[in-house]
Formats: C-alpha cells, sequence, structure tokens
C-alpha cells in the first residue's frame, strides 16, 4: 500500500512540473523579451508589470474558434498536439531532481528512455503539416523532418560521451559519478546537445520550419485555438525537458553546495539559467537559412560531437 501511495505522489509531483513549469517559461519569456527589445505589451496587462500577460492568452486561445479544413485528414489533424505534447510528460519522468531517489521512477537505461520518447514528440510536428492539406503546412512539416534528421545524431553522440565518462545509462546515475572537471571535460559535448536541442524544438536561430515570412507558420499553419496552444505549451515544455537533461548530462545535476539538503534547489536554478540563455538565443540571433542550417549540423556539430566521443575514450583509458 505504501509503495502505490508512494509511485502515486511521484507521478503527482510530476504532473504539478509538467504543467506548471513550462507556463512559468512562457511567462519568463513574455517578460525577458520585453525588457530586452523595448517592448510594452506583455508589460500592460493587469497592471504591474504585466503580471496577467499569461493569463490573457489563455483566455484569447479559449475564445477562438476550432478549426478543421475541409480537406484535412480530421482524426490525424486532431490527434498531432497530444502527439507533439505527451511525450515531455513521460520524460520528466525520468529526470532526477535531487539525491535520495528524487525521481519520478529511476529506470536502468533512462538516457536511452529520455532520448528517444523525445524524438516522438517531433511526428507531431510531422502528423500537422501532412493532415492540414495546405503546400505551406506540409513544407514546414518536410522541414522538420530534415532538422530532426540532422540533429538527432549529434545530440545521441553528446549524450553518447557522458554516458562513456559515467559508465552507466542511468539518469541519478550519471549525476551521481559527477566530479567538478567533467564540466570542463564534457563542455564541447554539452554545447552540442544543448544546441541540437534547441534545433529539435525548432526554437530560434533554428527556426526554419515555422519561418513566417516563406511558409506562414509551417506546419501549425492551419491551427487554431487551443490547439494551436497546445503545440506552444509543447514547445515550452520541451526547453523544460531539454534544460532539466542538459543540467543532469553535464552541469552535475544536483552537485552544489549543501547539496544533500537543497539539491533540488541546484537542478532547478542551472534549469533555470539554461531556460534563460534560450530566451537570449531568441532575442539575439537571426534566423539560419535552410541550407545553413543542414550544413552546421553536418559539417559543425557532428564532427565535434565525434571529437568528444575521442576525447572521453582517451582520457577513460588513461585513468583507467
Amino acid at each position: 500500500m505504501n509503495g502505490t501511495i508512494d509511485v502515486l505522489l511521484r507521478l503527482l509531483g510530476v504532473l504539478v512540473v509538467f504543467l506548471v513549469f513550462p507556463l512559468l517559461v512562457g511567462q519568463t519569456e513574455h517578460k525577458v523579451m520585453a525588457h530586452m527589445q523595448g517592448r510594452l505589451g506583455p508589460m500592460y496587462a493587469g497592471g504591474f508589470h504585466g503580471w496577467a500577460q499569461l493569463v490573457a492568452d489563455g483566455v484569447k486561445f479559449a475564445q477562438k474558434e476550432d478549426v478543421v479544413p475541409a480537406d484535412a485528414d480530421r482524426t490525424v489533424f486532431q490527434l498531432a498536439p497530444a502527439v507533439a505534447l505527451l511525450p515531455y510528460l513521460l520524460v520528466l519522468v525520468a529526470i532526477p531532481v535531487g539525491p535520495h531517489g528524487f525521481v519520478g521512477q529511476n529506470l536502468d537505461a533512462g538516457l536511452f528512455f529520455v532520448l528517444a520518447v523525445m524524438g516522438v514528440g517531433v511526428l507531431g510536428s510531422l502528423m500537422a503539416g501532412w493532415a492540414s492539406s495546405n503546400k505551406y503546412s506540409l513544407l514546414g512539416g518536410l522541414r522538420t523532418a530534415a532538422q530532426l534528421m540532422a540533429y538527432e545524431l549529434p545530440m545521441l553522440l553528446a549524450a553518447a560521451s557522458v554516458a562513456m565518462a559515467a559508465g552507466t545509462l542511468s539518469l541519478p546515475g550519471i549525476v551521481g559519478a559527477y566530479h567538478w572537471w567533467w564540466t570542463p571535460w564534457q563542455l564541447v559535448g554539452g554545447v552540442v546537445f544543448f544546441t541540437a536541442g534547441l534545433a529539435e524544438l525548432q526554437r530560434p536561430p533554428f527556426d526554419m520550419p515555422v519561418a513566417d515570412s516563406e511558409i506562414i507558420f509551417g506546419a501549425y499553419t492551419e491551427y487554431t485555438g487551443l490547439r494551436f496552444a497546445l503545440f506552444l505549451l509543447a514547445e515550452y515544455a520541451g526547453i523544460v525537458v531539454l534544460c532539466g537533461l542538459t543540467t543532469v548530462l553535464f552541469l552535475g545535476g544536483w552537485h552544489g553546495p549543501w547539496a544533500g539538503g537543497v539539491g533540488w534547489l541546484w537542478t532547478l536554478a542551472k534549469t533555470a539559467l539554461l531556460a534563460f540563455v534560450v530566451i537570449w538565443l531568441r532575442v539575439s540571433y537571426p534566423r539560419l537559412r535552410e541550407d545553413q542550417l543542414q550544413k552546421f549540423a553536418w559539417t559543425v556539430l557532428i564532427p565535434l560531437a565525434l571529437a568528444q566521443i575521442a576525447l572521453t575514450g582517451v582520457v577513460k583509458v588513461v585513468t583507467s
């Protein structure tokens, strides 16, 4: 009985994080971009510092008409937002927040699990583009597929380097094996992993699949109301997952002063800092062209990831 209650409490905690943290990232993005770019709109709703902007956005999406194109594949069209969003809920179950079993579920092959499930989320965009019966949506979906194939490989290679260093595929095990000198040792792999993750989420400057100046809004052109809001929520949930994974794999997770008592706070602080970097990059860099996007993956990130694996192998052999 106690075991069942423990599982239910862990799942409830994961669900609360899944429902709250992406909204906090969205609200933070409004405020950070408003400050960096001098935007007045996000600072107005509700009075003090635009605190009600998130509420206003929710009401706006709820009021919009839910439209399904006449020639669309109705079932696939309606399922696509859920397919894009739900994998991130499953991934959160396996990400450790603190020591002493502070994780939804400790999986022996947790790294394989999270990377495999994250790859499923991109299928939501492909389903949306194909089912919309719209040439702009289809083109956006094809760009999404090309981007997924290009950036999945460097992400997997960078994660494999950390697994080699730790000697385990368990995420809590990887954090437990962390030493301070891992950060400079695995720095290149961390940058590759984080960058490839941004590209898979189609975040600027890797947002060519939703280039509004060319293809309206890519695979999501025909979506309105709450279905469109679910795609946005999936993007912010993906940011939380990416930053959490980068923290666990490359920044030591809960390691820090007084980690035994406030380790979970270190994990959240590092994740929040990376989320700020994601927002900062959106404000700072222009969108890459499709050819630049592909070239960057195949000629820069993949060679760097392979070099990181080679370095990890050499260091492991020398130190053993």
